[in-house]
């Protein structure tokens, strides 16, 4: 089942739609939705090695643009709309705790927890919880999730092939990684 999956994702990952799902799952994953575009990311500059540049550009863009909408959601829509995010998350302790954190560090906060597993919508909404001044933020987004999706890319167009073979034979060992990457990234938020 994961080897379909996985053949689909890279078919999926040529289509002509590819850019604008990997444009709309960077930009939510910033914000609200849990899963990370990597996921697309991956598959993507496997199936066209050649465009792993501009996927990386794309993916930094639009995440840094979705990093906007959670520092909004923060600073202004609290109660509204983080909240419930929070608690979805059951990370109130953990918003807490970064926005103290924002205080006493500012623009390290982005700058190290932007390239860790810990989904980057709580950076951000803290962020705008705590009323951290709007350009630091913009341009510690843009350096942090840059390196990180740029970082992907260098290393898929240069190892591209022994990558994906090495996906391809071991896809529940990888696949296993992957969720326990996904989950210590949230256990680590939580106890930060």
């Amino acid at each position: 089942m994961l080897n379909r999956l996985y053949q689909r994702a890279i078919q999926l990952a040529g289509s002509r739609f590819a850019t604008i799902w990997l444009a709309c799952i960077a930009f939510a994953e910033a914000s609200f939705f849990p899963i990370p575009p990597d996921i697309l990311l991956c598959p993507m500059i496997l199936a066209k090695r050649e465009k792993a540049w501009y996927y990386a550009t794309i993916c930094t863009i639009f995440s840094v643009l979705g990093g906007l909408l959670g520092w909004v959601i923060g600073a202004f829509l609290l109660e509204y709309l983080a909240m419930p995010i929070v608690h979805f998350y059951h990370a109130e302790q953990q918003l807490i705790n970064l926005q103290e954190k924002f205080n006493a560090y500012g623009v390290w906060i982005i700058l190290i927890k932007g390239l860790t597993p810990i989904p980057y919508k709580f950076v951000t909404i803290a962020s705008g919880a705590a009323h951290f001044s709007l350009v630091p933020f913009m341009i510690a987004s843009l350096v942090t999730r840059g390196v990180r999706f740029f970082a992907e890319a260098a290393l898929l167009y240069k190892f591209g092939p022994p990558i994906q073979d090495f996906v391809e034979k071991r896809m529940i060992w990888v696949a296993t990684a992957f969720c326990i990457l996904l989950l210590g990234g949230l256990l680590a938020f939580k106890y930060i």
